[in-house]
């Protein structure tokens, strides 16, 4: 495992993968922080997507601590900060998470405001332990919280705990034996080739130019709608650049990254073709060839497909299988990739998951040496 270190006293961060050093930049596991806090303790945090991301947070962690006045003791801190409503702390922490997205800081609003505010908005900081923590998971439990809201409410919590834990409010980890909400995303419902080839033809053009980005490519569904002539950079290349953000209606950022940030996928030349082909019949808008039917000037909007993938669905004319919805357009291109043994680390990559553990949660079962395919090869060792 290679780490890289900066300037003394700041810390290093690293992957623990088996990509070299070199690969990082393209390879898309997370990277891990390590670093001394202010009472001398090695502090290790994972979760940071790309390097910049890394080094802003070790920047932080080391601005604070000389920031720290020198006649400030850990009993200092201690009462300043144990007596500190959860409120109140959260206000402090908040504006040190620069390395979010304007759509993450969105989401960690809504969690604030709709689970960690009603639960813990007035405990003091000093009084919080495992059972605490495991008793708030068993209460989102009870309401039928989503797991995946669950599990993110959770790691919210967890960061600002581990935060307090740093600055010693805790002599033990608050969170030490708490067994956090497991999300596992459900089993995706893909549609085969010939359902596929259906809903290309099934409605309109824009519903065709959306099935085969999604289909060919793997943009989610924002991306797609945000499709420019310009991000085809090469023959077999698309650049995806942005989305339309579901919430805002307009042009952002991709999903778990920076402003600017892109990620390269592969172009099929069909889907090439179809991205010509319909820009020479309907033309552009500075490159952009889909924007809201009423008005140029604004973003294509989410509700346009959905509405009429649902009145498709509806007609009941189209074998489409049960379940499926726009997004199994997308894994499709998984399926393809993993059905063709292209490596799960760049189906991963081109997917723009946060993580190959997604991926491979989500599509294992597609892999060739699956479990299921295993089950087949053994059952012959098996036959009488």
């Amino acid at each position: 495992m290679a780490t890289k270190t900066l300037a003394h006293g700041m810390g290093t961060f690293f992957k623990e993968c088996e990509h070299p050093q070199a690969r990082w930049s393209k390879c898309p596991h997370e990277y891990t922080i390590r670093y001394r806090d202010a009472a001398g303790r090695q502090v290790e945090e994972s979760g940071y997507a790309t390097q910049d991301k890394a080094i802003s947070r070790l920047s932080e962690v080391y601005k604070a601590k000389k920031d720290t006045p020198r006649n400030q003791t850990k009993a200092d801190r201690i009462q300043k900060y144990s007596s500190m409503q959860f409120g109140a702390y959260v206000a402090q922490w908040k504006p040190g998470q620069r390395h979010l997205s304007p759509a993450s800081i969105r989401h960690l609003d809504s969690l604030l405001e709709h689970h960690l505010y009603p639960a813990f908005r007035s405990r003091r900081m000093g009084t919080f332990d495992h059972k605490v923590v495991d008793a708030f998971i068993q209460n989102m439990e009870r309401n039928n919280v989503g797991l995946a809201t669950q599990a993110n409410a959770f790691d919210k919590l967890k960061a600002i705990l581990l935060d307090a834990h740093r600055l010693g409010i805790y002599d033990d980890n608050p969170l030490d034996g708490v067994k956090p909400p497991q999300y596992d995303p459900k089993r995706a419902v893909i549609p085969s080739l010939e359902q596929l080839q259906g809903i290309r033809t099934a409605g309109d053009d824009i519903l065709l130019l959306v099935t085969d980005l999604m289909s060919g490519c793997g943009l989610r569904n924002g991306e797609a709608f945000a499709v420019n002539i310009n991000n085809v950079v090469a023959d077999d290349v698309y650049r995806i650049t942005e989305q339309v953000n579901h919430t805002t209606k307009t042009y952002g950022p991709l999903k778990h990254r920076k402003p600017d940030d892109y990620r390269d996928v592969p172009l099929p030349a069909r889907v090439k073709h179809t991205i010509e082909w319909y820009a020479d019949k309907y033309g552009t808008a500075d490159g952009y060839l889909l924007r809201h039917p009423s008005d140029l000037s604004k973003a294509f909007p989410h509700y346009y497909l959905d509405n009429q993938w649902q009145r498709i669905k509806k007609a009941g004319t189209l074998d489409i299988p049960d379940g499926m919805v726009l997004y199994g357009l997308r894994h499709f291109f998984a399926s393809n990739c993993l059905s063709h043994n292209i490596p799960i680390t760049d189906v991963a990559e081109w997917m723009g998951h946060r993580s190959v553990d997604i991926t491979f949660k989500t599509y294992r079962h597609l892999m060739p040496g699956s479990i299921s395919r295993a089950a087949q090869v053994l059952n012959l060792g098996l036959a009488v």
